[in-house]
């Protein structure tokens, strides 16, 4: 994904979570997935696909047990 793209996306990803600090973050060597960070808090990974020309993201997010101890 190219800086354009991850830009598109953090503004995505910021209006529909109406949160201003999420930010996504292009991969060391990897061109169809990026990381999604909550301040300095990575929390998903987002995956690009393109299938016959139809383009679409995929937000991949684990939620770990011990996370939910405090919620």
């Amino acid at each position: 994904m190219n800086k354009e793209e991850l830009a598109k996306i953090q503004a995505y990803l910021r209006k529909t979570f109406g949160n201003p600090k999420l930010e996504v973050r292009a991969r060391a060597k990897k061109t169809d997935s990026a990381e999604v960070y909550l301040g300095e808090d990575f929390i998903a990974v987002l995956f690009r696909e393109d299938e016959e020309g139809e383009v679409s993201y995929q937000f991949q997010m684990a939620i770990l047990e011990m996370d939910l101890e405090g919620a």
